[in-house]
């Protein structure tokens, strides 16, 4: 059982100036060194283990020199090694990279699943560059956000032709880690039902394992799923998620936040808002009663009501973020623990999953003879009480401390 995980924190979240599409940014602006320092200093402070990125949140994307990470003399090495110090200095393990896919105009119908060649080129040698920087900085994985690989309208798709694409984007991540010898060890999917599109190719985590089933070298691959928010923009429920995700082998982290169900992706801090305690604590829970051993990613973004323009809030006010935003899940994972070791949960959840361990044993013997031999009255079996409600009232009482 697992007492306390490692927490990672995204690049992006840190650098968010806290703008919707309703108003520009409400911090001043921060340059990626800057972030550097956040970081390092949350890292000593023993707040986070982790980092993670974009390609380009730590140096800018030129697409007419897609290869400058290899120049010794380029701007973008130079940074990357100056980075790349800073962290091994501070002693934080970088531990993902993404490529951003989604903020040019050249990918707004797609990345990788785009039907124009020549965009599926240039997403190609995006990625490539991507998971030279992430080997560079140490990462061990890779994550595909599903990004703007959608639609909007049903005729504009090529569906003999679509997942076929999805497909080549997510193998050739695989391909070119192993011609290059790169250091990369998985590639990770983060799907997502809609938005930035209308409707997205790999909405939830089962779309995520059935395209992994159909990969090359399905073991490269797993899914993380973005709790509480993606699942819960369309109703469905992330513990499902993680938990069936773990069960086949394809969960690597998880990226963590909160969400109001059937909004937009809200990406705010966990425990922050109006929904989603309760949810967020059985999610840790789960995955620390089945013995999960990966860790967890801060994808979120402080509320923009928090945020405030000026120089004396451009750094403080982030500093502040990083610290709530783990607050939040170490809240949770205390809770968590203690409803693990509690021992009347755990005896109200022997009786609902532990009785009748003969019949059990007859199941798990795989005797066709045995299972037909065995009796037993349906309308007897019907009586007897099943007390979810009791269960979940005394997890209540005890998330209230009551």
């Amino acid at each position: 059982m697992i007492k306390e995980r490692k927490v990672s924190i995204g690049w992006w979240c840190v650098g968010n100036p806290v703008g919707d599409p309703f108003g520009v940014g409400v911090l001043d602006g921060i340059s990626t060194m800057e972030i550097a320092d956040l970081l390092c200093e949350a890292r000593k402070d023993g707040v986070i283990d982790y980092v993670a990125s974009h390609d380009d949140d730590i140096v800018p994307w030129d697409p007419k020199n897609p290869e400058d990470d290899l120049d010794p003399n380029s701007d973008a090495h130079k940074q990357l090694v100056a980075i790349k110090e800073k962290l091994d200095k501070a002693g934080i393990g970088f531990k993902m990279v993404g490529c951003n896919l989604h903020e040019y105009p050249v990918f707004r119908n797609g990345g990788i699943a785009n039907p124009d060649p020549r965009i599926r080129l240039i997403a190609t040698q995006k990625v490539m560059r991507t998971l030279r920087i992430g080997s560079f900085m140490g990462a061990d994985y890779y994550t595909y956000w599903v990004a703007r690989d959608g639609f909007e309208s049903q005729f504009s798709v090529p569906w003999h032709k679509a997942y076929t694409y999805v497909k080549e984007g997510l193998n050739n991540v695989r391909r070119y880690v192993e011609d290059q010898k790169l250091g990369i060890k998985g590639c990770s999917i983060e799907y997502k039902p809609n938005e930035p599109r209308g409707e997205m190719f790999l909405p939830t985590c089962g779309h995520g394992i059935a395209m992994i089933s159909q990969l090359e070298d399905p073991d490269f691959y797993a899914v993380n799923p973005e709790v509480l928010q993606h699942d819960q923009m369309t109703s469905l429920t992330s513990v499902a998620a993680v938990a069936f995700a773990a069960a086949m082998n394809r969960l690597f982290f998880i990226h963590i936040g909160n969400q109001k169900p059937n909004q937009f992706d809200n990406d705010i801090p966990p425990l922050v808002g109006m929904d989603g305690i309760k949810e967020f604590v059985s999610i840790i829970y789960v995955l620390n009663k089945i013995g999960w051993e990966g860790y967890v990613e801060l994808d979120n973004h402080m509320l923009r009501t928090d945020g405030a323009p000026g120089e004396k809030n451009r750094l403080e006010l982030r500093r502040k973020y990083i610290r709530l935003a783990v607050e939040g899940y170490r809240l949770a994972e205390k809770k968590a623990n203690q409803l693990l070791a509690d021992d009347e949960i755990n005896r109200r959840q022997d009786t609902l999953w532990n009785s009748h361990k003969d019949i059990a044993a007859v199941l798990e013997s795989r005797d066709f003879k045995k299972i037909a031999a065995t009796k037993l009255d349906p309308e007897t079996v019907a009586e007897d009480p099943i007390e979810i409600a009791a269960l979940d009232m005394t997890v209540n009482r005890k998330l209230l401390g009551l």
